[in-house]
């Protein structure tokens, strides 16, 4: 008995020391990168009362663990640079190493943005020379839940042993990241020379719901019906109706083997909670967003859905309203002709300050939803960033619709972002507008660029009330662009100038 007791002292002391252990969230690994030039939060696990250090080069913090065990603390504005060591002490201590301090961002979407390099053009030159070892890569593994997480999901059996940590970007380590993401991390590695760290999270085919807070939903009259009506989304298109099908016998197979119900990829919040709240608040400079396709058929919904979650994703990083970028979808061709109305909600976004959006009308594949070119997404992304993020002067955006005033039957059509003048890419005239009237049929019509101005008209359409530009999933050489160092620069986006109900419109 007396043996027994001392194994069951020398048991109770190990785990007491196991559970004194100070613990950090896996997004603080080797090999990773944290924000410069703000503010940085270091945060974790520890017994309840004990002090913990944090110190990184010249840098040190310090504070005590709460009465759950919780502590966090903040390093002060640290400048560019590494690689470091990085240090967290207390009853233990944690040591990474190879961290650098410059700039992160976060890639988050559905599958435009998580396609993989080894999918984008030119893969295997792209993935050959992809030796930036001052960019590094964290893809967060996918996870829903019903609450927001601490942490990252584990990793459990034969899962990819990449997720989860920060890798060194190299050939042997690209190919599965987020093409968008890496190609946007190249741009302001190559631009500003400092460390680039990307966060990957993203979920192909999901809804813009599955991200939003739920919180952010229940306080918004007009989104709380989101949270009952959700399945009936899935009516949309066929392969989500199958998903669903599957899904609603997953619960029955729970319900008969008294497991508790599993959650639905999209979900209300399930992906906000699973995914992104496992990283918040970590250090960063901004998001860049790529999702849209799988709400499209309620676009109208959308133009309060999408700027909700900016709204709410900054609230709880609690770093004021960083960079939101964010990628309208591009060109595809199929039916009905929803993707317009869905650009438009998008672009109703940028009311918002510190929004971006990236025009891809003319990079898209018409016969595939997945367009390959990623490194021109990335490319526009990174003009994005350097003007909001960098505070660079430079022409970062397509033109963008004002207003329309209409002089004898001509609508002269007034834009912002028209760089060093419009220009119709191609050659003299162009192409993509239509007019109507009163009856709101549209018509073909001819435009020309006058000054900074594009003027509309129709001999059809002697009384012109409305105009479109590029109002379809897939729109046929439309060629509004703008000029930037006496080059043709970035295209113009699609809108109407009405607002007469759309295919849309019914569906909330």
């Amino acid at each position: 008995m007396k043996k027994i007791g001392i194994i069951l002292s020398f048991l109770f002391l190990l785990l007491n020391n196991t559970k004194a252990d100070v613990v950090l969230p896996k997004i603080f690994s080797d090999n990773m990168v944290l924000q410069r030039g703000m503010k940085i939060p270091i945060w974790g696990w520890a017994n309840p009362g004990e002090r913990i250090t944090a110190s990184l080069e010249n840098h040190s913090a310090e504070t005590v663990s709460d009465a759950d065990g919780k502590w966090k603390l903040f390093f002060w504005p640290l400048e560019a640079g590494g690689p470091f060591d990085f240090k967290i002490e207390a009853k233990n201590t944690v040591l990474l190493k190879n961290v650098l301090v410059g700039e992160v961002w976060v890639c988050s979407g559905q599958s435009n943005m998580a396609l993989d390099v080894s999918s984008c053009n030119n893969a295997q030159k792209e993935i050959a020379t992809a030796n930036y070892p001052q960019i590094r890569l964290f893809q967060v593994k996918s996870a829903k839940s019903s609450v927001a997480l601490s942490d990252v999901s584990p990793i459990v059996g034969q899962e990819p042993n990449w997720l989860n940590k920060w890798q060194v970007c190299s050939p042997q380590t690209v190919s599965n990241f987020t093409g968008v993401g890496y190609f946007f991390a190249r741009e302001i590695w190559k631009k500003y020379q400092v460390p680039v760290g990307i966060i990957s999270a993203s979920w192909g085919g999901t809804t813009a719901e599955a991200w939003v807070p739920k919180d952010a939903l229940e306080n918004d009259q007009d989104l709380v019906p989101i949270l009952r009506e959700w399945p009936k989304y899935n009516n949309d298109e066929e392969w989500l109706r199958l998903e669903y099908e599957s899904f609603i016998k997953d619960i029955e197979k729970a319900h008969k083997e008294g497991k508790p119900e599993p959650l639905y990829f999209n979900q209300p919040s399930v992906l906000y909670n699973g995914i992104i709240a496992s990283v918040v608040p970590y250090g960063i400079r901004g998001v860049a967003w790529y999702q849209g396709e799988s709400n499209t058929y309620r676009a109208l919904q959308y133009r309060k859905l999408f700027p909700a979650l900016i709204k709410k994703w900054r609230q709880n990083w609690g770093q004021g309203d960083f960079p939101f970028l964010f990628v309208q979808l591009a060109n595809y061709k199929f039916e009905p002709q929803v993707f317009p109305e869905l650009r438009e909600a998008q672009a109703r976004a940028l009311s918002m300050p510190e929004t971006a959006m990236v025009v891809t009308i003319d990079i898209g594949d018409s016969v595939t939803i997945h367009p390959k070119n990623k490194q021109e997404v990335g490319k526009r992304l990174s003009l994005a960033a350097s003007s909001l993020a960098y505070g660079e002067d430079l022409v970062y955006s397509g033109p963008l619709y004002q207003s329309m005033v209409i002089i004898k039957g001509r609508c002269q059509l007034n834009f912002s972002h028209i760089g060093e003048g419009l220009v119709a890419k191609g050659g003299r005239v162009l192409v993509g507008f239509e007019v109507a009237g009163t009856d709101q049929h549209f018509v073909k019509a001819q435009a020309v660029i006058e000054g900074g101005h594009v003027v509309v008209w129709s001999n059809d359409v002697p009384l012109p009330l409305a105009v479109r530009y590029a109002w379809a999933n897939s729109p046929v050489k439309c060629n509004l662009y703008n000029k930037s160092f006496g080059q043709i620069g970035l295209p113009a986006s699609p809108f109407r100038t009405d607002d007469w109900p759309g295919i849309t419109s019914n569906r909330k």
